[in-house]
């Protein structure tokens, strides 16, 4: 915060639809308040206690214009701090407070020796809990606080952030997708036919033939994966040492890149039937292709008929 940024402070804060929806924040907002918290904002950043700062834009290539303040504050007493924010009402509705308050919370997560960062807003103001729970915040539970310009208590939503809530809400770096694990398994049974299985009602891409498999969880090995997926799927005990890699696709989809290592099984315990409402059908490797399929798996049939 700048000492020339305090008539603007003054002009957007003192705005009843804005200061009653912040717990210290006066109403009406005295002019001499915007200098004295302003120089406040130093102090405590020189101290390490607090980082309130300004969210700036611009307004039809005009010079940068202050719409709004946001702010984190340590607990001098525990590994957490809170975070805090607002904008201006001319300013509502163009997502500044989630770009504002997002790169705060991360900022903060990254550099601070604390482990989760609190919240709270009115449980009337759901615009705020909105950008809250947008940004990697999940609610905690309810409580009070007092309110300046309320006159009193009012009641509250909680919400708190961890490092793993924020990773979660991470957008990919620019110009890049997210990549997704998928292991997938060609089962072949003794004839040299091949299990696929139909996408039931519900998912993406429902009615598409694909082979058996999933996604990998944290810390799975393909192996592994296929072999849970199997068993949760098609109610079939598989061993690692009977599944083959065998080949691979690389797909991208719109929201994703898909990478899937495919194996070929020709040895399970158990009798494959469709766990999850899918349909089951047994193809000899010549009819593989007058199945309609998802574009991932398309590439790898012409190799799987070869290998057969």
């Amino acid at each position: 915060m700048r000492a020339e940024d305090a008539p603007a402070l003054h002009r957007l804060v003192n705005d009843w639809d804005v200061a009653k929806m912040l717990s210290r924040v006066p109403f009406p907002y005295p002019r001499a308040l915007a200098d004295e918290f302003i120089a406040s904002t130093h102090v405590s950043m020189a101290a390490g206690s607090a980082w309130h700062l300004a969210i700036t834009g611009q307004e039809e290539g005009a010079a940068e214009v202050l719409i709004g303040c946001a702010g984190i504050t340590r607990d001098p007493d525990s590994a957490q701090a809170e975070l805090g924010y607002w904008i201006g009402r001319r300013y509502w509705g163009h997502g500044a407070a989630s770009e504002a308050a997002g790169r705060l919370l991360r900022w903060s997560l990254a550099n601070l020796p604390i482990d989760r960062v609190v919240a709270s807003a009115l449980l009337e103001n759901a615009a705020s809990q909105a950008v809250l729970r947008r940004i990697g915040f999940r609610v905690t539970g309810y409580g009070e606080r007092e309110f300046v310009s309320l006159g009193g208590a009012r009641p509250v939503r909680l919400f708190e952030a961890r490092r793993e809530d924020v990773a979660a809400q991470m957008p990919p770096a620019s110009g890049h997708k997210p990549m997704l694990l998928v292991a997938a398994c060609a089962l072949i049974d003794a004839d040299g036919r091949v299990l696929l299985a139909r996408r039931p009602e519900g998912k993406a891409m429902a009615g598409l033939w694909e082979f058996p498999g999933g996604k990998l969880q944290p810390g799975e090995t393909p192996e592994v994966a296929l072999i849970r997926e199997l068993h949760e799927e098609l109610g079939i005990q598989v061993q690692a040492a009977c599944l083959a890699p065998f080949a691979f696709a690389s797909h991208a989809h719109e929201a994703f890149h898909l990478l899937m290592p495919l194996y070929v099984c020709r040895r399970w315990t158990g009798r494959p039937q469709g766990r999850e409402g899918q349909a089951l059908a047994w193809v000899r490797p010549e009819k593989l292709s007058t199945y309609p399929m998802p574009p991932a798996d398309v590439p790898l049939v012409a190799l799987l008929r070869d290998l057969l």
